[in-house]
């Protein structure tokens, strides 16, 4: 059985476990605070990151969401998720890669950091100034993501793909995190609505981090 090393909040995490939800792979959850340094923990990845994924009875360590992922689309042919044509797959892969590098550094880092990192690990209050600012390059970053589902089905195309997977890990994590605002971003709202409704997403959305309480409408699909 794998071990998933994650806390409730690591977007990274989320993507893999989603990915995971949609392929019927199981596993089970380990509760990792990266923030704690763990000897055992970095013994298994030195960069100190989640989430990692362990298989003790194979000898088979993952680390890195992109390199989970595509390990498990490589292994597991049920649900593919980077599929279709050369160019199709690179669309896949580089939009990927803009939400986990553009909207987590502008928009899911910095709300991690003042919003839990600071109230958990600092004992210290946010800083106005940058949830602002990752509010505001949030509301840039889904006026893209509108208009790339006003001319696709999906983020990446006609089909369900690893690009909408990591959208909704980021996404949901910024919701939670009160950083989202819904207003005027219609086409994202209903593709968001209908990935809260599926099976593979509902125990991310039960999960609480503690002391910080998500937004009333966080939970619900109808939103």
């Amino acid at each position: 059985m794998w071990l998933l090393y994650q806390f409730p909040l690591c977007p990274f995490s989320r993507k893999v476990r989603l990915l995971l939800g949609e392929k019927g792979i199981g596993y089970d959850l380990v509760r990792e605070s990266p923030w704690m340094m763990r000897d055992e923990f970095l013994d298994l990845n030195p960069a100190g990151t989640t989430p990692v994924m362990a298989d003790e009875e194979r000898g088979i360590t993952l680390i890195d969401s992109q390199a989970m992922c595509e390990y498990f689309e490589e292994t597991v042919e049920k649900f593919p998720l980077i599929s279709g044509t050369a160019a199709g797959r690179a669309e896949v892969r580089r939009l990927t890669a803009f939400f986990d590098q553009n909207f987590y550094g502008d928009v899911v880092g910095p709300l991690l950091h003042e919003r839990m990192k600071k109230r958990l690990v600092e004992r210290a209050s946010p800083d106005a100034r940058v949830l602002r600012e990752a509010m505001k390059r949030a509301n840039v970053h889904m006026d893209y993501m509108d208009y790339l589902l006003d001319h696709r089905s999906w983020m990446a195309g006609g089909t369900l793909s690893l690009a909408d997977i990591a959208a909704a890990a980021h996404l949901s994590v910024a919701d939670y995190l009160g950083g989202i605002d819904w207003a005027g971003h219609e086409p994202v709202k209903r593709w968001y609505a209908g990935f809260k409704s599926r099976p593979s997403f509902r125990p991310l959305l039960s999960e609480r981090m503690e002391v910080i309480t998500p937004p009333p409408h966080y939970e619900k699909p109808d939103f």
